[in-house]
């Protein structure tokens, strides 16, 4: 039932599919039909060749039917007539033509119905990718702490792949290979009713080895999909921190790390592909031991004078029978296509299931403006049950500076992640002019906000585009003015293309100090009310640390911090000091107040 209803939702991305499969079954057919015609052939080529003198001319055309029997009769009668009226070589012909056609229409018929498909599997990949880049946009940020990227990769990329084989697959079982079977088949009746119910006795027996022998790929392809997201995750991480590898001379390490999943990798792999090439051999031998069944029965026939049928049309009997098997084997190896693509689709389904706690409220307010204050108020935080901040309470007045300081992992950035609900609290609320946070549509709260982290996170584009990142209908001059404002317009103006230089993946050509600025001038551009500065200059030098610090105090003028400190120096100007020890707030008050009572911002201001 559960790969009933994947299945189901799979094709569902496709919609509307209603539209691709009746012209796909219409040309199937079709396909088949002149395929049946050009085995068909072979039996008039081989008694013109071979038997030209046992052919006798047909004195009356036979009256139209819609069967077998009349396109029989009726190529019988334009063929008796060239071979006695101009020849035996205009009947060869005449045969060959027609061999040739059918052929043709057969191939070209085939052709288009495999464009529909196509359009039906890069549309289904289209609309997929869409659905899933949306929802990993959406997502919360505490479940990418609980996912590696190369798993999310690995289903963008892989799952997905496996997932649009999957409906190739199943529009090949659903449409054209049954049509293909059941022509061939009844061409096999219409032929030898007695010589084929033999062969269907023996035909079940290959089909029963041959589907167990599929079942055994699905529990393959589960582990190879999670291994692939485990070895995406290790290249991504020797991209990311190679410099770090580097640094620790840890190539051997990570090296060794990466070839043990991809030897697992390569050892499932094998298994799988194994089974995979054992399926085409093993249904041929099957299919010829049957095939030769068939043949000894037939002889057997033959020699009691029981047969009805001559030679030609024996061998045409024959190439049916083979053609019916192709049929099957096809249907055989589209269906370890399907397993796969349905533990695929059951990978994908599990990120776009993936339930965000972080939701608008049914009727949420809007915000445009802030007017008055933030209140952290009695604010507990839990993660995965383990208690990070405990009784908060804050209130920041509009225009004032709040800074966060404390030890590492004192819950510094999470009391900050709290406040755009990047996280919601345990208990407790946080609110913005006397509401809770929670009452305001995200997109509203958000907008309200400039965020600068000690992580610059900058995207592989121009320094334009980065500066500008989610806003239209910028003007150039907004831009050129954030960046003086942030310090950055004199290093872009010494850069080749200027603001349009592309600035690598993650700002990689630029300093930290430059990155950072970019990131201000960001925010700048923005203009929120709201600032959260995240510990913006503690991985700086000196020199960057002064310019970047020049920056914020100029982003900071008549808006409201909220200031995550590393060095204590940039916030002896702030409103409020509150120092965060253990999830808890232990001191609070001015920069001199602090410093008098001799306590843990004392002795951090001591240690600095």
């Amino acid at each position: 039932m559960a790969k009933s209803g994947t299945f189901k939702r799979i094709l569902s991305y496709a919609k509307p599919y209603g539209k691709y499969w009746p012209t796909y079954l219409f040309l199937s057919v079709l396909s088949v039909i002149f395929g049946i015609a050009n085995y068909a052939l072979l039996g008039p080529l081989l008694t013109v060749l071979f038997e030209a003198d046992t052919i006798q001319s047909v004195a009356q055309r036979p009256e139209f039917s819609l069967s077998v029997s009349y396109f029989e009769e009726i190529f019988n009668y334009y063929l008796s007539s060239l071979i006695v009226d101009k020849g035996v070589l205009k009947g060869l012909i005449f045969v060959c033509i027609v061999l040739i056609l059918a052929s043709l229409f057969s191939n070209l018929c085939r052709y288009f119905s495999q464009r529909i498909l196509v359009t039906l599997k890069t549309r289904l990949m289209r609309n997929l990718r869409s659905d899933l880049y949306t929802k990993i946009a959406s997502l919360n940020v505490g479940y990418f702490n609980n996912k590696r990227k190369g798993d999310i990769l690995s289903s963008i990329s892989n799952d997905v792949n496996e997932v649009q084989n999957t409906v190739a697959s199943s529009f090949h079982i659903i449409f054209r290979e049954p049509i293909l079977a059941f022509g061939f088949l009844a061409m096999l009746f219409y032929m030898s009713p007695k010589l084929t119910a033999v062969s269907l006795v023996a035909l079940p027996l290959s089909g029963l080895v041959i589907g167990k022998l599929t079942r055994k790929l699905k529990r393959g392809a589960v582990q190879t999909q999670q291994i692939m997201g485990s070895i995406l995750s290790r290249f991504e991480e020797s991209i990311s921190g190679a410099r770090i590898i580097k640094a620790f001379n840890a190539k051997k390490y990570v090296k060794e790390s990466f070839e043990k999943d991809n030897d697992a990798h390569r050892r499932i792999s094998r298994s799988i592909f194994n089974r995979q090439e054992m399926a085409s051999p093993l249904s041929e031998f099957l299919g010829i031991t049957v095939a030769v069944v068939v043949l000894f029965y037939g002889g057997w026939l033959n020699i009691k004078g029981e047969l009805g049928m001559s030679w030609p049309s024996f061998v045409v009997y024959i190439g049916f029978y083979w053609r019916v098997l192709e049929p099957l084997k096809a249907i055989a190896n589209a269906y370890s296509n399907i397993q796969r693509g349905l533990v695929s689709g059951d990978r994908v389904f599990a990120i776009l299931d993936q339930e965000n706690p972080i939701k608008d409220s049914d009727n949420p307010l809007k915000i445009n403006e802030f007017k008055d204050s933030i209140e952290f108020k009695n604010v507990n935080f839990a993660y995965n049950s383990d208690l990070v901040l405990s009784d908060i309470d804050i209130v920041i007045p509009k225009g004032k500076m709040v800074a966060i300081v404390g030890p590492s992992g004192s819950g510094k950035s999470t009391l900050a992640d709290l406040l755009p609900r990047f996280y919601d609290v345990t208990s407790g609320s946080i609110k913005i002019d006397g509401r809770d946070v929670r009452e305001y549509a995200q997109e509203d709260l958000i907008s309200l906000m400039g965020i600068v982290t000690q992580e610059t996170i900058l995207f592989n584009d121009t320094v334009y585009n980065n500066i500008v990142f989610g806003m239209e209908n910028v003007a150039e001059e907004d831009v050129v003015s954030a960046a003086k404002v942030a310090n950055a317009h004199s290093f872009i103006c010494e850069m080749e293309d200027q603001y349009q230089t592309n600035i690598g993946d993650r700002g990689v050509k630029l300093s930290g100090g430059e990155r950072q600025r970019i990131a201000i001038a960001r925010a700048v551009l923005k203009n929120p009310p709201i600032l959260i500065l995240d510990e913006a200059t503690s991985a700086l030098d000196t020199e960057s640390e002064k310019l970047v610090q020049d920056a914020l105090f100029n982003l900071m003028k008549n808006r409201t911090s909220l200031v995550i400190a590393h060095r204590l120096s940039t916030i002896r100007n702030a409103d409020e000091i509150i120092v965060l020890k253990d999830g808890k707030i232990v001191e609070r008050g001015t920069h001199d107040k602090l410093l008098q009572q001799n306590g843990l911002y004392s002795r951090m201001c001591q240690m600095q």
